[in-house]
């Protein structure tokens, strides 16, 4: 646990009792504070009282009146598209606002850190697609290096319930743009951007928001390194704010779809190769394509921003190397789950927005296609044009028809995804890939992205009972 430091003796209020909330509550009692927790759940309410935490409505008059601080978990809107109202409340009683990720930036250097012979660092990474996988992907490197490594933020254990590293530990956290957005503490030693398309635009006003959200990362602390994906010209635009020259090695710009050039640091992946190039020289190579836990252009972009964090923690190029054909892949997230008379069945889930929906349908052949969901906003018009490996879609959710009305592919309305893997089973032959990649949200049948994945698994499983 990192105690939460500042606050000894002051009541902090705790918005939100999930999995960030319970461990903010007990990080803030660990350092000092009197946590005041609420949650509109009356379980998870006595869950906290079981705890010893006091409960408190924070929508009666007078409820802010002794309240040092709110911590606010991340799924819970504080501007748009309207602030909830216990956070207006705090803001016209002119308390402030935090999440905490902001409270483990304000406490997890401690003076122990003084008698260590290196400094621990922190890693955060953010961006649209591709976060959980890089940040996997670079604690698996740090591991196999002999690293000592902790996985947190959106991915693994809450920031606040990790261990407080040791001499040389690296903190590895991921964070998506509710995190970033109300932090008032940012100060990674690196930060990396991996790419940007349209998400959670309800939650941030437009795209213009949304980026300036996932911007703070890197504009707040100013990390000592900064490893930019420059294939949107968000990416570009960040790389050329942050760096003083185009020398200034400090930023390392990252591509998936060409070859950056320039006297600065780049890391790049063409045809399945990754490059490394500083100061106008190669410093590396590494052959990507019989990688099987990173299939696809767009895992190979995830393997230069983990390869270039992981150069900027010092690690050598050839032990990265080794650490990347090592690396077996995230559930949910480009998952060879079985190959059955044939077939291969990938599990894409967290496949949720367009733009890892176009990149999973890159990555495979003959694609038998398992999509649908909860329709985020803008339609699906993004997808035209990218179907071209797909034999035909599948089509799942309550909103099945509407889906598949709007593909430039030969689509059938499933609703379940029993059905959906029954017929793309039926249907396919031997060098096809059934791909679960939905393009949608999960929430019209399911809990998470999560849920939708096992359920897909469950499935295919029994087709071989």
């Amino acid at each position: 646990m990192i105690p939460v430091t500042g606050f000894e003796g002051a009541k902090v209020a705790v918005l939100g009792l999930g999995r960030s909330g319970f461990a903010t509550a007990r990080a803030l009692r660990e350092g000092g504070a009197e946590p005041v927790c609420w949650d509109d759940n009356p379980g998870a309410r006595a869950r906290a009282e079981v705890e010893g935490f006091v409960c408190r409505d924070l929508l009666k008059a007078g409820a802010f009146d002794d309240i040092a601080s709110l911590v606010v978990s991340p799924g819970i809107p504080h501007l748009y598209p309207k602030p909830n109202p216990v956070i207006r409340a705090a803001m016209v009683a002119g308390v402030p606002v935090d999440n905490d990720i902001g409270l483990f930036f304000r406490s997890v250097a401690t003076r122990g850190w003084e008698r260590f012979d290196q400094a621990p660092r922190i890693v955060a990474v953010t961006g649209s697609n591709g976060k959980s996988t890089t940040v996997a992907l670079l604690h698996h490197i740090l591991q196999e290096a002999g690293r000592e490594s902790q996985l947190a933020g959106n991915i693994g254990r809450g920031v606040l319930d990790i261990d407080p590293p040791g001499s040389g530990g690296i903190v590895v956290l991921e964070l998506s743009s509710y995190q970033t957005d109300l932090a008032r503490a940012l100060t990674p030693d690196v930060a990396v951007f991996t790419n940007l398309s349209p998400d959670h635009l309800d939650r941030h006003a437009g795209m213009g928001g949304y980026f300036a959200a996932k911007r703070r990362l890197f504009a707040e602390g100013g990390p000592d390194r900064a490893i930019i994906g420059v294939d949107e010209d968000e990416g570009l635009y960040l790389a050329g704010q942050l760096a003083e020259a185009s020398s200034d090695d400090r930023v390392i710009r990252v591509s998936a779809s060409q070859k950056l050039t320039g006297p600065g640091w780049q890391v790049f992946a063409r045809k399945g190769f990754l490059s490394e190039y500083r100061k106008g020289r190669q410093a590396a190579s590494i052959d990507l394509r019989q990688m099987q836990g990173l299939p696809g252009a767009h895992n190979h972009q995830n393997a230069c921003a983990a390869y270039a964090a992981a150069r900027a923690l010092g690690l050598a190029p050839r032990l990265i190397e080794d650490a990347l054909a090592s690396y077996p892949g995230l559930p949910h997230r480009s998952q060879t789950i079985a190959t059955h008379a044939g077939v291969r069945y990938v599990n894409d889930s967290k496949a949720t927005n367009l733009d890892s929906a176009v990149k999973a349908l890159s990555a495979f052949d003959n694609i038998r296609w398992i999509c649908g969901g909860l329709e985020k906003d803008g339609g699906l018009e993004a997808l035209r044009g990218q179907t071209g490996k797909v034999r035909k879609a599948y089509v799942i959710g309550r909103e099945a028809a509407g889906f598949a009305m709007q593909l430039d592919v030969e689509a059938e309305v499933c609703i379940t995804m029993a059905e959906a893997v029954a017929r793309a089973s039926a249907e396919a032959e031997t060098g096809d890939t059934v791909l679960l990649a939905p393009a949608a949200a999960s929430f019209d049948q399911y809990d998470n992205f999560e849920q939708r994945g096992e359920d897909f698994i469950a499935e295919v499983a029994k087709l071989r009972g």
